[in-house]
């Protein structure tokens, strides 16, 4: 069984910064592609970010692209994201999940594991 705990969600105001994390249990993280998706209220569930088992590829929504950078750490089963120059519309539910698809999927049937997920707000 695989379980994913995301934090470090907040409110920040636009601009500001926040980094999230996603710990996962299991021995298995490492041959993973693992991705990023969001949920905002009354909108579909979107990719954010993804990045393959090694850490060498990596693959963002043109929405979040110069801003979002996708990180992993296989010795302590961590996948991050770090946000920065946030803007309002990125307000929402962020949610850590495994991958079992090619690394650039943006599906999210391409996942089969996911956090519960963690909010972020971003105030005008």
């Amino acid at each position: 069984q695989v379980q994913l705990v995301e934090s470090g969600g907040g409110l920040v105001q636009a601009g500001g910064s926040l980094r999230l994390s996603c710990a996962a249990s299991g021995r298995t993280f490492s041959s993973y592609t693992m991705g990023w998706f969001r949920q905002a209220p009354g909108k579909e569930r979107e990719f954010v970010a993804a990045i393959s088992w090694s850490g060498i590829s990596t693959y963002y929504a043109d929405s979040v692209k110069g801003r979002f950078t996708i990180s992993r750490d296989n010795a302590k089963n961590t996948l991050y994201l770090q946000m920065n120059s946030l803007k309002p519309e990125d307000t929402a539910v962020y949610y850590c999940a495994r991958g079992t698809g090619p690394p650039g999927s943006t599906s999210p049937r391409s996942y089969d594991y996911w956090g519960q997920g963690t909010q972020v707000t971003v105030s005008s």
